[in-house]
């Protein structure tokens, strides 16, 4: 099989981040370096303010990160959760992969853990989000930004990052840094991560069961379209549903599909047959 790179990431503000991924893996580089280096220019921008620096902060006024980072040859995980003032969690979550023997870290631990590796503490909040905080806008943000990349050897790894909902609870942790929930890639299946309502989303593991659902013969927009109905369905029956669940898929293939409850779900793609793009996926139908 004639392999060729593929890097693919959640919403259109990822443009930027998948520019630098995309020129990573063009040149030859590692699949981690092209999932770091393309989520930190996205946790960088002040602008986005679900991910990295600027992000909302939670009740207390504080902005706690998750990010995770799994490597589809080997299904390790390294990933933070509840990680204050540290401006790339990114590259916090690849620490824990590659230098600990443990998958999860939170709060006070893995800011020492942090330290530690020489990350140097940053104040996150700025004065836009502090603003928000502080008027209290009615607003929930939470549009995690989720990478796959496939290498022209068919090494796939993952990534995502956020600073999760907007008001949320101290010490709320939600898919983002979860395996299974918010990520899940498998060299000899393919890859998924998710966006949206992390309680819902962590209800159904839909990216494991968008996984599963490719190892069974169904295409990436066919597994992400049952993995969001099945769940949505689910949720649907006791009226607890939101529209807010979206998820994106690849298989060894190269072939990528999505799917989403959202009016509408925008996504990033760039490979060696594809130039950067931006891609619209409309509201799935949910049958009855």
């Amino acid at each position: 099989m004639n392999l060729k790179f593929t890097i693919i990431a959640t919403w259109s503000f990822s443009a930027s981040g998948v520019k630098i991924g995309s020129e990573i893996l063009k040149n030859g580089g590692h699949i981690f370096d092209a999932i770091e280096e393309t989520i930190k220019a996205i946790e960088d921008d002040p602008n986005i303010d679900s991910v990295g620096f600027g992000g909302l902060p939670n009740m207390a006024g504080e902005v706690e990160l998750d990010a995770a980072i799994m490597d589809g040859k080997t299904l390790s995980l390294g990933a933070v959760a509840a990680l204050k003032g540290f401006k790339n969690p990114i590259s916090v979550a690849r620490k824990v992969l590659e230098e600990t023997p443990h998958a999860l870290l939170v709060d006070q631990g893995a800011e020492e853990f942090a330290l530690s590796k020489g990350f140097q503490r940053v104040i996150m909040i700025t004065d836009k989000s502090r603003k928000i905080w502080e008027s209290r806008i009615k607003k929930r943000s939470h549009d995690t930004v989720g990478v796959i990349v496939m290498d022209e050897s068919g090494n796939m790894a993952c990534g995502t990052s956020t600073s999760g909902t907007f008001m949320k609870y101290k010490g709320r942790v939600g898919d983002t840094p979860l395996v299974g929930s918010g990520l899940y890639v498998d060299n000899e299946i393919g890859g998924a991560v998710a966006t949206g309502l992390g309680e819902d989303i962590m209800k159904g593991c839909i990216s494991f069961h968008a996984v599963y659902l490719m190892s069974q013969g169904y295409s990436p927009k066919d597994a992400a379209d049952e993995a969001v109905r099945n769940i949505y369905k689910k949720l649907a029956k006791d009226k607890k549903a939101h529209d807010d669940i979206s998820i994106l898929c690849i298989n060894t293939n190269g072939d990528i599909g999505a799917a989403t409850t959202r009016s509408k779900f925008e996504y990033v793609v760039s490979s060696e047959d594809i130039p950067l793009s931006i891609f619209v996926v409309t509201k799935i139908k949910i049958l009855e």
